[in-house]
Parts: structure tokens; sequence; C-alpha cells
């Protein structure tokens, strides 16, 4: 997809991708998430990223929220642990309207107590109910388990002791420290010319003051192998194995994804689910997940099960994984698995919203962005030895770590 980047003085980077459609979207990227907390100091980044929707130094929490909801736009934001984004899509008469908008809540808000103490309580529901979704919570369990004692292991939502410790000066200290100007892309994809992008971006951007303090994240270390049991009362027992895997700057990240998505990736014809739920009818959900980060990864296997099938499942999943180390994919298999990942790709093109999110944050971690021919060029070139030499490297037994919620007993 053809695409345009315009740095403006300040280091902030215009992404511009031209699209004939009646709708746009924009979103502005930040290079700072959860992982770049201070200690004592977990969801932090999340808690400002709520924060400045509620006052601007001119608008008011109301304002805001009816800034492009009156003229019929989605406004959204969320935070990783590596990102904060705020993401819109709107008619494209309205273009102006969201640049000058997110210029407003990102660089102007000013964080009244009031509403910290507001949102704060909101905050704390959200821990709570997402607490009470053991399918849910477990992943974070379990990455806190992965990377203990690293800022990469906190819940992105924080707990309850450090929300409701957060002061203002955490807020303003935090912004300062991780706003940083040439780590922030605002991106634009709609029926627009360049000029007319760089343009409205230079009105609203260009007198944002520079910011570009040092920072360096630590990378996390491998920690030795574990095996966790947590029980809660619950109905069914939740499991996961994973282990620390491939950045997003290493080359071997490829061949775990495609691997990845053939294994228990997206769709119902993973192997996971085609031998753990479909021949033995053992778990409704079965799935493996990779998350490349900027200087580690994450490979998770996620089930849920009766708590007396917990064991044969793992037998099952443990089977399919000897299998994938000392089986080489015949090259019908893994042309197929080719072409059902290139597929999704390219459907996932489709989610415009999405994309433009995609691409923004390719441009902070890489300074380009590959084109869809590049990627498929890239998923077609894997080997079956190397599918062999990551499934050794990624799954080996002995460093799994194992994290489950299982039912309490009677």
């Amino acid at each position: 997809m053809e695409y345009n980047v315009h740095t403006l003085s300040n280091g902030i980077r215009l992404l511009h991708v031209p699209a004939a459609s009646a709708i746009s979207h924009a979103c502005i990227i930040i290079n700072t998430g959860s992982r770049d907390e201070p200690n004592g100091k977990a969801g932090l980044a999340h808690f400002i990223e709520h924060l400045i929707f509620k006052r601007t130094e001119k608008r008011s929490t109301n304002q805001i929220l009816n800034r492009l909801e009156s003229v019929g736009a989605d406004l959204n934001a969320y935070t990783t642990k590596e990102y904060t984004c705020v993401h819109a899509s709107f008619l494209n008469p309205y273009l102006d309207r969201t640049l000058e908008l997110f210029n407003d809540i990102i660089f102007h808000s000013t964080f009244p107590e009031e509403e910290m103490d507001k949102e704060k309580s909101v905050i704390l529901d959200e821990i709570a109910s997402y607490l009470d979704q053991p399918e849910e919570a477990i992943n974070d369990d379990f990455e806190d388990m992965l990377f203990a004692g690293h800022s990469l292991g906190n819940n992105i939502l924080g707990t309850t002791d450090s929300v409701q410790n957060f002061t203002r000066e955490d807020v303003i200290n935090f912004r300062k420290a991780n706003y940083r100007t040439n780590e922030i892309v605002i991106a634009v994809l709609g029926n627009y010319t360049l000029n007319s992008v760089i343009n409205k971006g230079t009105k609203h951007f260009a007198d944002v003051e520079e910011n570009t303090p040092t920072k360096e994240r630590e990378k996390p270390k491998n920690l030795p192998q574990s095996n966790t049991t947590i029980y809660k009362p619950i109905m069914q027992a939740h499991c996961i194995l994973g282990v620390q895997a491939y950045s997003t700057h290493q080359q071997e990240k490829v061949a775990l994804m495609l691997l990845n998505n053939y294994f228990g990736g997206n769709g119902m014809s993973s192997i996971l689910n085609l031998q753990i739920r479909e021949k033995y009818g053992i778990a409704y959900t079965i799935e493996s997940n990779f998350s490349p980060l900027s200087d580690t990864g994450i490979f998770s296997i996620y089930f849920g099960t009766d708590k007396e099938k917990q064991i044969k499942a793992l037998s099952l999943i443990f089977k399919e994984i000897k299998k994938l180390k000392e089986k080489p994919l015949n090259e019908l298999q893994l042309q197929k698995a080719k072409n059902k990942f290139i597929g999704q790709i390219a459907l996932g093109e489709e989610n415009r919203i999405g994309l433009i999110i995609s691409m923004a944050k390719s441009l902070i971690d890489h300074n380009k962005i590959d084109s869809l021919e590049t990627v498929f060029e890239k998923i077609n070139a894997v080997t079956t030895a190397q599918m062999i030499e990551v499934a050794n490297e990624v799954l080996d037994i002995e460093k799994l770590n194992i994290f489950t919620f299982s039912p309490i007993e009677e």
C-alpha cells in the first residue's frame, strides 16, 4: 500500500496513506506503555490514557467526547505494554477537527484532582470486572510470572494499591519522560492529498515543544522454568504454557508467526483445535499466541477444560509439540499453512483502522513499512527446516512455563 512520511521539526512524524473512501481513519501512536512505568506505579500509562479524555485547557469532558461524536465519528484509545494509542474514524470533511482534538487531549490535558479521583474509581471497577474473568486474568498473572521482577510483568490496568496511590505529579512526570516527540506518529488513511495531510498536521503539531529525553528499556532476563497453580472459586481449570520468544527485530519471528498460526492460531483448522477439541472433545477453547515486543516476545498456549481433563489435555499438547519438533511438514502441508496465513493477513487489510494503527507501529519499530508483497515474500521464504529449528528452540518442554487457575477442591 502506498504511503508517505513527513517529519516535523520537533520529531513528530506524519504518516499519510491515500485511500479512495468517504470514511477516513486516523491515529496517534506514542511509543510508551506499561513497561515504562516506575516501580510501584503499575497502571500509570493506562491511567493517563483515561485522563486525557477528562479535561483540557479549553474543553470539559463533555466537549471532548462530543467533539467527534456530534458528527457521527468514533473516538477511542487503548494502552499496551509498549504503546499508547488514540484513534478515530470519521467522514472525510472532519480531518482537521480530528487532528485538532488529538493535539488538545494529548498535549493540553490538565489532569484535575477531582477527575483523577473519579477515574480511579472507574479503573478499580475495571480491575474487579477483569479479575472475575479467569480466562482473561490468567494472561496477566502468567506474564507476571514470566517477567517476574520486570515491568513487562505489570498488569496494564495496575493494581488496587497502585491505582489508589497515583498522584498528579506522577501523571505529569510520566508524560514528560515518555511522551517523546521523536517517538510519536500521527497517521491518516483517507481520500486526501499528501500536501493536505502535511498542512493540517503542521498546523496542529508543529508548535508542540520538542521533547526527546533519553530513555533505555531494560531487556528482561530469562528465568528458570516454573510450574504454578493458583486455586480459585471457579468451575473450570484454565492453563497457560509459554516462554519468552523472539522480538519484533529478529528474523526468526516470521517462521514463528507462521508456526503459531498453523499450530494454534486463528480459525478452527489449527492443529491444537483439531486434535484437542475436535478429536477428543476436551477443551472448548484452545489456542496459541505469539506476541513480539521490542526486545523479547511471548509465545503461549491457552486452554480451558474440566479439572479432571487437564492432565490429558497437557499430555496431548506435549504430543503435538513433539511432532512439530521432530516431523517436518511436507511441501503440501507447508504451502497450505502459508496460504492460510497469507489469506488471513490480506483479509485483515479490510479493517482500515487496524491497518493504519499497524502501519504507524511499524514506522516506530522499524522506521519503515513493508508492503503486503514483501510480507508475503517473507512468509513464502520460510522453509520446513526453519520451522523445525524454531519449534525446537521455542517449544522446549524443559523450558515451558506452566501456569494454572484450578478450581478449589471440595
